[in-house]
C-alpha cells in the first residue's frame, strides 16, 4: 500500500508538471518588459520554495533527532533525503536564475545580497553532505549531521529576507511577501505560478519518499551484514 501511495505521488507530480509546462508555454502571455523570459517565473520561484521547504524539514527532523525523547534514525534519514533534494533544487535555482538574469540584467551573476546568500546556502548544505561521509558510527554521523543542518539553516531566512533587508539588484519576493501579495502577477500567470508551486512540491515529496526507501534498504542491508558477521564469528568460536 505504501509503495502504491508513492507511485500515485509520482504520477501526480508528472501530471502537474506537464500541466505547468502547457499553461506556462501555451496559455500564459509574454510580459511587456521581459517578453518570453517571464516564463522563468514558473521555474525559478517554485524551485526556490522547494529548497526552503527541504532545508526547513531537514532542520526540524534534525531537532527531533537531537532531542533524546524523539531520537529515531528515521529522522536522520528524512533530514538526509531533504538536504539532498534541497541541494539539487538550489543548484537549479542558481542555474535558472543566471539564465533569467542575463537577458534582463545583462549579466549572469552579480554579488548582491540575495545571490551571495544563495551561493553560501548551496555551499553550506554541500558541506553537510560531505560531513556525512566522514567515518563514524551511524549515531555519530547522525548527531554531527543534525548539528550541521541546524547551523546551515541559519542562512535560509537570510536568503529570503535579503531583498527586504538590503538594496539589491534582485527583485523582491514573488509570492512569500510580508503581505502575501503576488507582486503584479495576476490572471492566468498567477494560476500557472500557483500550479508550478504545487507541481514542484509534489516532485520534491516523491523524491524524498523514494530516497528514504533507499536509505531504509541500505540500513537494513547493513544490519543484516553485521548480524551475519557476528553469526560467522560465533560459529568459529570467536567471542563477538
Amino acid at each position: 500500500m505504501k509503495q502504491r501511495k508513492v507511485t500515485i505521488l509520482g504520477w501526480a507530480a508528472v501530471v502537474t508538471l506537464a500541466a505547468t509546462a502547457f499553461f506556462g508555454i501555451v496559455v500564459t502571455p509574454p510580459d511587456v518588459v521581459q517578453r518570453q523570459y517571464v516564463r522563468f517565473l514558473y521555474l525559478h520561484p517554485p524551485m526556490a520554495w522547494v529548497a526552503y521547504l527541504a532545508f526547513g524539514i531537514a532542520a526540524a527532523a534534525s531537532i527531533l533527532y537531537l532531542w533524546p525523547k524523539t531520537r529515531r534514525m528515521a529522522f536522520d534519514a528524512l533530514a538526509l533525503a531533504c538536504v539532498e533534494s534541497g541541494v539539487l533544487f538550489t543548484g537549479l535555482v542558481v542555474v535558472t536564475g543566471s539564465m533569467w538574469a542575463h537577458p534582463v540584467w545583462g549579466t549572469y551573476w552579480v554579488w548582491d545580497a540575495r545571490l551571495t546568500a544563495t551561493a553560501l546556502m548551496f555551499v553550506l548544505f554541500l558541506g553537510y553532505l560531505a560531513l556525512r561521509r566522514v567515518g563514524g558510527s551511524p549515531e555519530q554521523v547522525a548527531k554531527r549531521s543534525a548539528i550541521a543542518a541546524l547551523v546551515s539553516f541559519i542562512d535560509v531566512p537570510i536568503v529570503h529576507f535579503s531583498v527586504l533587508w538590503w538594496n539589491t539588484l534582485h527583485q523582491g519576493p514573488s509570492v512569500l511577501t510580508p503581505g502575501l501579495s503576488s507582486q503584479g502577477v495576476h490572471g492566468a500567470m498567477a494560476w500557472t505560478m500557483l500550479l508550478s508551486f504545487v507541481a514542484f512540491t509534489l516532485l520534491f515529496a516523491w523524491m524524498v519518499a523514494r530516497r528514504m526507501e533507499l536509505e531504509r534498504l541500505r540500513l537494513g542491508g547493513t544490519n543484516r551484514s553485521l548480524e551475519e558477521q557476528l553469526a560467522a564469528r560465533r560459529a568459529e568460536g570467536v567471542p563477538a
